[in-house]
């Protein structure tokens, strides 16, 4: 799972404390079939938000992957507009297999949010310069974009966000597209139950389109 700046949207403006939640996802995808869990926390304060988010992946064998991203904006003014700083990294191993670094990629750039008076539903757009470590070329660039909306007085979560990367891979591609939408019925403010469906082009090593779908629970700590 890669949640890259969700819960910033999920809690701009609703929510001045910090939040942190739990998740555990059961991927269904071809190959795949394996449990991931995340860890999140979004962090608001008088000069924007820290967020920050774990994720591990479970073979049968243990603990396979874990990746980790780490994303700041900084606000000194009003408005929509924040910078925009980050961090991604990870590491990856195979039961009798090889074991990899996911190589360090540092992100600057800026953010655009834009959220419906109620915080109901919102968007954000993120254009970024990225430099990824070790890469055969390591200048690139990312562009995403996160929403969320909220329906049925609450108690269904439509989420997600759509990335699109320059990144040299393996097999010669330059570009990726990654989507992650989401839906969460939510029994109450601490425990929700739903999935996401995982979009991926030329993505975790994969030459073009993959579809993996999840199914979910989520619990708000």
């Amino acid at each position: 799972m890669r949640k890259l700046i969700l819960a910033c949207l999920l809690f701009a403006g609703v929510s001045l404390v910090a939040q942190t939640n739990l998740q555990l996802h059961y991927d269904f995808g071809q190959g795949r079939n394996y449990l991931t869990s995340t860890i999140e926390r979004f962090k608001p304060d008088a000069n924007g938000s820290l967020f920050y988010f774990v994720d591990m992946n479970y073979s049968a064998g243990g603990p396979s992957e874990a990746y980790f991203e780490i994303a700041r904006e900084l606000k000194f003014w009003d408005g929509p507009l924040s910078a925009h700083v980050e961090y991604n990294g990870g590491l990856h191993a195979e039961n009798g297999g090889a074991s990899f670094q996911i190589n360090n990629a540092y992100l600057l750039g800026g953010t655009y949010s834009l959220n419906s008076q109620d915080f109901s539903k919102g968007i954000s757009l993120s254009a970024m310069y990225k430099l990824i470590q070790g890469n055969a070329e390591p200048h690139n660039f990312q562009l995403t974009a996160v929403w969320y909306m909220h329906m049925l007085k609450g108690k269904l979560s439509f989420t997600g966000f759509a990335d699109f990367w320059r990144e040299k891979t393996f097999f010669g591609s330059s570009y990726i597209f990654l989507s992650e939408p989401q839906l969460w019925y939510n029994f109450n403010k601490k425990i929700s139950a739903g999935g996401e469906i995982e979009l991926g082009y030329n993505f975790a090593g994969v030459s073009g389109f993959k579809v993996c779908p999840t199914l979910a629970v989520k619990y708000n700590l």
